[in-house]
C-alpha cells in the first residue's frame, strides 16, 4: 500500500464526495465523528474504506476465533466490521427464535483496498493507486437531495409494548432482574430509498460521535449512534454506556430544567448505575487485577434530540490477551440488555417481537497498531436494497421504578430523527 498525504480546504464536500465515491464498491464503510465533544479518544475525525481486499464473514460458529484468525492475519491492516446482536447466541445457552428479515449476516469484517483517514483538513490515502483515488473523489459529484417512499409500521402495538413491559416489570419485582431494555421494531417494505444521502441528511439531523454508513453488499447501516461499547488504546481498555436520558426543550430555559430533572431523577440514576456495575463485571473478565475505575459517572451530554447520561469506565487490559477476547467477554453491550445479563436476555427474545440483529450490536474497527473501536447500534437504519426492507429499533430501559407510558415516550423521542429523516407518519397497529 502507498500512503500519500494531502489538504483540502473543503473538508466537509471532499468527505461527501469520498464517500459517495466509495458506495459504489461493494464493502464500504464511513466513520464520522463529527468532531462531538464525546469523543475524546478517536484515532481520527473520520474513516472511509473502500472494497474488500480479503473479507470475513460469518460462517460456521463460533465466530469469534474465526475473527481472531482473521485479525492476525491482517494484524498491521486496518480492518472495519459490524457484529450482530444475535451473536450471543455463541457465547452464552441462547437462542433468537424470530425470523431473519432483514437479511443481514451475523457478522462482516474487511481489509479495504482503499482507506483514507482524516484529520481537520488533512486526508491520508493509504492505496495502491493513491493519486489517483485523489483525483476520482475531487472529480466526483454529489447531490444532497433525499427521497424516500415507504410506509412505516411500528411491529410491536402500543397495547403489546404495555403487555411486554408489565411482565419485564414482574419479573423485576419478583427478583429475577434488575433492569432490562425492551425494544420495539418500526419497518418499511417496498421503499425507495437512497443510502448516502440518507447518512447526511441523519448526520444534519442528529450529529453523533459515532455515527457510521456501512454498505455490505445489497445491505445498509446507517447510524446516528451517539454509543461507544468497546476501545482499546495500547493497553487500556474504554467503555461508555449510556442510560439515562431526557428530551431536548422547545426553549433554553426548558431544555436547563430538563438536565436539572434528569439529574435528580432517581429511576434515570439508577438505571446508568446498574449498568456501569454491569460493565465493571463484564471488564473484570479481562482486566488486570484492581485497574476497573470509573473515570466520569453520569455525565450529562447534550444531542440534537436527546440530553443522555453517559458513565466512562477504564481497566487495564490482562497482559498477552488476544486481540479480540475482551470484546467478546464484554459483548453484546450491557446497556443493550439489562442485569443480570444472561437472565434479562432470555427474556428479551421473549418478549419482544423482533430479532434485533445489527441493532443493539456493534460497528467499529480494528487499527493497524492493534488498537479498536466500537459502537453500539442504536438510533440506526438497516436497510436491504435486494428486498427493499428498511428497518430500525428503539428501545429503553426497565427498573423497579419505570412505568410504561413515560418508557413508551422515551422510544418515540429516540425514533424522532429517524422518523423526520423518513418524513412520513407511523403506523401504529391496535
Amino acid at each position: 500500500m502507498i500512503s500519500n498525504h494531502y489538504y483540502s480546504d473543503n473538508i466537509q464536500l471532499f468527505i461527501k464526495k469520498a464517500l459517495q465515491w466509495a458506495s459504489l464498491f461493494n464493502s464500504a464503510c464511513c466513520l464520522h465523528s463529527q468532531e462531538h465533544q464525546l469523543d475524546l479518544y478517536s484515532k481520527f475525525d473520520t474513516l472511509i474504506a473502500a472494497g474488500a481486499a480479503d473479507e470475513l464473514t460469518d460462517g460456521e460458529s463460533p465466530f469469534f476465533p474465526q475473527l481472531q484468525n482473521f485479525f492476525e492475519k491482517h494484524s498491521k491492516k486496518w480492518i472495519p466490521g459490524f457484529l450482530s446482536y444475535d451473536l450471543k447466541n455463541e457465547l452464552e445457552n441462547l437462542e433468537t427464535n424470530h425470523p431473519n428479515e432483514q437479511g443481514f449476516p451475523d457478522a462482516y469484517f474487511f481489509v479495504p483496498k482503499h482507506l483514507i483517514l482524516i484529520r481537520g483538513n488533512e486526508v491520508t490515502i493509504d492505496s495502491p493507486s493513491s493519486r489517483n483515488v485523489w483525483e476520482q473523489i475531487i472529480n466526483t459529484a454529489v447531490d444532497d437531495s433525499f427521497y424516500f417512499s415507504g410506509t412505516v409500521t411500528a411491529k410491536m402495538s402500543k397495547a403489546d409494548y404495555t403487555r411486554a413491559f408489565n411482565k419485564l416489570l414482574s419479573h423485576i419485582q419478583l427478583g429475577n432482574i434488575y433492569e432490562v431494555n425492551l425494544c420495539q421494531e418500526f419497518y418499511a417494505e417496498e421503499v425507495l430509498f437512497e443510502p448516502v444521502k440518507a447518512f447526511w441528511q441523519l448526520s444534519k439531523i442528529s450529529p453523533t460521535p459515532f455515527s457510521c454508513f456501512f454498505k455490505q453488499q445489497e445491505q445498509y447501516i446507517i447510524s446516528a449512534s451517539p454509543e461507544r461499547f468497546l476501545a482499546r488504546r495500547d493497553k487500556k481498555l474504554i467503555s461508555q454506556p449510556m442510560k439515562g436520558t431526557a428530551p431536548r426543550g422547545a426553549r433554553r430555559e426548558e431544555d436547563q430544567q430538563n438536565i436539572k430533572n434528569l439529574r435528580s431523577n432517581t429511576k434515570e440514576i439508577s438505571e446508568n448505575i446498574m449498568i456501569v456495575d454491569l460493565v465493571r463485571n463484564d471488564l473484570t473478565r479481562s482486566a488486570s487485577p484492581a485497574s476497573i475505575h470509573v473515570r466520569e459517572l453520569m455525565g450529562v451530554y447534550t444531542f440534537k434530540q436527546v440530553h443522555q447520561l453517559i458513565s466512562t469506565v477504564t481497566a487495564e487490559e490482562q497482559p498477552n490477551l488476544p486481540a479480540t477476547t475482551s470484546i467478546k467477554n464484554t459483548f453484546p453491550a450491557g446497556s443493550m440488555t439489562g442485569a443480570p445479563k444472561i437472565s434479562a436476555m432470555k427474556l428479551i427474545d421473549s418478549y419482544e417481537k423482533s430479532r434485533r440483529g445489527v441493532y443493539a450490536g456493534s460497528i467499529g474497527y480494528f487499527a493497524h497498531d492493534g488498537d479498536y473501536d466500537f459502537n453500539v447500534v442504536i438510533r440506526s437504519l438497516l436497510y436491504n436494497a435486494q428486498n427493499k426492507r428498511l428497518s430500525f429499533h428503539v428501545g429503553s430501559a426497565i427498573t423497579a421504578e419505570a412505568h410504561a407510558e413515560s418508557e413508551y415516550q422515551e422510544c418515540l423521542w429516540k425514533a424522532k430523527a429517524i422518523i423526520k429523516l423518513l418524513g412520513v407518519d407511523v403506523i401504529h397497529n391496535t
